[in-house]
């Protein structure tokens, strides 16, 4: 991906809110200020639609082709512990896959390194925690950074953790990421917050 590229995932609002005259990646057409994403599963990249193609597939199942409907909503977590899931980094997010295994995902200068996580101990903690047993497949993701201060935990769309990865990859220099980046992942986690947390249910 190009550093233009990155830039353009990063420049993302929480919202979805892109200029007007950018088309829909799917059918063309200019988008709205506010727009769906939509989940190529093959390839596990995130793509703009406009109103017309996004309602040709329900929300959080495999529509025609290969493309899954991204939801919107944003839970603050309490109590889930990472440590559970022998994460050995501060910054993570977990992804149900559509075959039931969960993939944790660690942004990095390189992108994002993956690592199946146990699959006894995932359903030992989904098992006390309603929000993340309603998790839904490839589109949604359970996100932590407990590290530099911060102590963050949410049930995010999957393409907020897009903009993370890209974010952390260019942002990144040094051994440990530098005194920018982390500012900028405060940032990041400051405007999902601001955002007000979207307590709508699976069928949003």
């Amino acid at each position: 991906m190009t550093a233009s590229a990155l830039a353009r995932v990063i420049g993302r609002p929480v919202a979805g809110r892109r200029r007007a005259a950018e088309p829909c990646e799917l059918c063309g057409e200019p988008l709205p200020a506010e727009h769906a994403h939509l989940l190529e599963e093959r390839r596990d990249v995130v793509l703009c639609a406009c109103r017309a193609c996004a309602l040709l597939f329900e929300p959080g199942e495999t529509g025609p082709g290969r493309f899954r409907l991204v939801p919107h909503r944003r839970l603050r977590l309490t109590g889930p512990s990472p440590s559970e899931l022998g994460v050995p980094v501060g910054l993570a997010f977990f992804v149900r896959r559509s075959d039931g295994t969960v993939v944790a995902h660690y942004p990095s200068p390189m992108g994002a390194t993956r690592w199946e996580v146990d699959a006894a101990a995932w359903d030992r903690l989904v098992g006390r925690y309603e929000e993340l047993e309603s998790m839904r497949p490839a589109v949604e993701a359970f996100l932590v950074a407990i590290v530099r201060g911060m102590d963050e935990r949410w049930l995010v769309p999957i393409d907020d953790c897009h903009r993370l990865v890209a974010l952390v990859r260019q942002e990144w220099t040094g051994m440990s990421g530098g005194p920018r980046l982390w500012e900028q992942v405060a940032a990041f986690f400051a405007g999902l917050d601001r955002s007000g947390p979207d307590t709508s249910g699976p069928d949003r």
